[in-house]
């Protein structure tokens, strides 16, 4: 086995934006169900409860079958485990699409879930082995961005092919897309091997021993796990419930309510462009993620405060936004320093399981702050989410760089 030669240019735009699109993909089929809750609300007489379940379960399965594919990707490789998620995500589109009954709703989103399990292991063990060094702030960051974008684009697809063909038929373009994926992945598919590539030696942290398992004992993924699990909920209250708490706060029209969204999800995307740029000049991502998340959250809470007019409170969506997206691509790179050497996938893993479990979790205190009828307390609530992360961040900036003294000391 030789070792791969240094990345240029055109092999790292090859493979950030493949796994760009991959990632966009996947996001896309975080809302497969959620917009067109409406059509099958009347289709299946569903209430609300049931259509949340079918959620739950996608980020449920989602949440499990992270942890366990990052074991599956360092034994068998990104790319192997890669195609087989995308095949998935169209194969539960299919299912979902032919849906008779509620079971068979839960099993397409049970499919879905499985098939996004794989996406940030492989996604990020792709990125970590295939790209340039210097290059990988901005992967990160292009990685986010296409996240966003797949999120902005599944409302607008669903919704519009069901509004004069109905859901089954959205469902079978939705299809689609996983499918023409597969096709350009499997075209390219030598861009994303990993398997000529010999793990290079780095700051990376050591793993305590040489047990599969060994990793799990190290307190900076842990840490990490927990920084993804609140600031999942920070997210998921704003995915779920920033529109209807900024109805209630502010008056504002429905319009004017996803408005607030729409520029928060656009912020966080020039967010994301701009924290590439300045990930790859610093090796303390804490700093900038404390940073980012202290503005943030303080813009979240101006927001519940009640005090600002109401376009105003539309542009400090857009603050709050950007802030979180600032700090996207150092938080990723604060994990990969945090990552043993040989098992980046286990890590993002059962990291980025966190990030599952927290968007699972989300809805049910966000809306149960909405039914008594705290609206500022969703605000609120995101504001301390983001806040606690900086905790956690700041607690793997510190264990990993003590981690890396203590390594060259011993060298």
């Amino acid at each position: 086995m030789t070792t791969a030669a240094v990345p240029n240019f055109r092999q790292d735009a090859q493979v950030i934006g493949l796994v760009g699109l991959a990632h966009g993909v996947s996001h896309f089929f975080h809302l497969i169900l959620a917009p067109l809750f409406p059509w099958l609300k009347e289709a299946f007489s569903l209430s609300y409860a049931e259509l949340g379940l079918l959620m739950t379960v996608f980020f449920v399965v989602s949440g499990v079958g992270q942890a366990l594919a990052g074991f599956v990707v360092d034994r068998v490789g990104a790319r192997n485990v890669l195609f087989a998620g995308v095949g998935l995500l169209g194969v539960s589109a299919l299912v979902l699409s032919q849906a008779s009954n509620y079971p068979m709703l839960l099993a397409g989103s049970m499919l879905a879930g499985l098939g996004n399990s794989v996406f940030h292991p492989s996604d990020y063990t792709l990125l970590n082995k295939r790209v340039s060094t210097a290059r990988l702030g901005h992967a990160f960051s292009m990685h986010g961005i296409t996240g966003n974008l797949g999120w902005a684009a599944a409302p607008v697809f669903l919704t519009g092919i069901a509004g004069f063909a109905g859901w089954h038929v959205a469902l079978m373009a939705a299809a689609c897309v996983p499918f023409a994926l597969l096709l350009l992945l499997f075209v390219y598919r030598d861009v994303l091997r990993t398997d000529d590539i010999k793990p290079t030696a780095s700051k990376h942290a050591e793993a305590p021993g040489g047990h599969v398992l060994d990793f799990m004992r190290l307190p900076a993924v842990w840490m990490c796990f927990a920084f993804f699990l609140i600031t999942a909920m920070a997210l998921g209250g704003i995915q779920s419930f920033s529109s209807p708490s900024l109805r209630a706060l502010y008056g504002m029209s429905l319009a004017s309510a996803t408005a607030g969204y729409t520029a928060y999800m656009l912020a966080s995307a020039a967010g994301m462009i701009w924290g590439g740029f300045l990930a790859a000049k610093t090796s303390r991502h804490e700093r900038t993620i404390a940073f980012a998340f202290t503005a943030s959250g303080l813009f979240a809470v101006v927001i519940a405060a009640g005090v600002v007019p109401p376009m105003m409170a539309v542009v400090l969506m857009g603050a709050v936004g950007f802030g979180a997206g600032i700090a996207g691509p150092s938080r990723d790179l604060l994990i990969r320093a945090a990552s043993p050497k040989n098992a980046t996938g286990r890590v993002y893993g059962v990291v980025y399981s966190g990030l599952d479990i927290g968007l699972s979790m989300a809805p049910l205190l966000f809306g149960a702050l909405m039914d008594a009828n705290h609206p500022a307390w969703v605000f609120i609530g995101i504001g301390i989410f983001q806040c606690m992360a900086i905790v956690t961040a700041v607690g793997v900036g510190t264990n990993t760089a003590r981690t890396a003294v203590k390594t060259s000391l011993a060298a």
